[in-house]
């Protein structure tokens, strides 16, 4: 799905995909000695891209975009961590557990891992992105990556971990006192 998405949005920047848009002409007659109301005037032509025809899109300003930052230092004694949740589609329970920046966590027969955790700048909208690496170790069976890059907490859906048993995604960047990984789910 996030491939066609990026496809998608790559072919509307390129000004590949571009929706013609029709306006309606009125056919309806005035009434006798009824006077009919000014044409609007036609829109401004807008520039073509690089001889496609299509219209430019217009970026906002780069100084409207607030990039991330590196999460606040953690107190001594504390890591820097990724708050995560993570539901056991089987037994139907959800757990809220950190995962410190370099560690990894069991969850049931995922081994997690969060590689970093950066947070917006404070006068931008809340945001919180983790880059996470997840393994399956089930008995048996060969290990297997089901997931390796960045999950945003403002869009869970984008960028969680969807697997037939477990659903993986990040809440927050937040502080983990050294806690224990939590228990497994089986």
């Amino acid at each position: 799905m996030s491939m066609l998405r990026s496809a998608f949005v790559g072919a509307v920047l390129s000004g590949a995909l571009v929706a013609p848009v029709f306006v309606a002409a009125q056919t309806r007659e005035a009434p006798a000695g009824a006077t009919t109301p000014p044409e609007p005037p036609p829109p401004p032509p807008r520039p073509p891209v690089s001889g496609t025809g299509a219209a430019t899109l217009q970026l906002p300003p780069l100084e409207a975009f607030k990039p991330l930052q590196v999460s606040p230092a953690a107190p001594a004694g504390a890591r820097r961590a990724a708050l995560m949740q993570g539901l056991d589609k089987v037994t139907t329970r959800t757990r809220r557990f950190p995962v410190a920046i370099g560690a990894t966590v069991v969850f049931g027969t995922l081994r997690i891992t969060a590689s970093e955790c950066m947070v917006n700048v404070p006068e931008a909208a809340p945001e919180a992105a983790a880059f996470v690496t997840i393994v399956d170790t089930r008995p048996g069976q060969p290990e297997q990556r089901l997931f390796s890059g960045w999950m945003f907490a403002s869009a869970p859906a984008l960028s969680a971990l969807d697997n037939s048993v477990y659903d993986v995604w990040v809440v927050a960047c937040a502080t983990d006192a050294q806690a224990p990984a939590p228990s497994s789910t089986r």
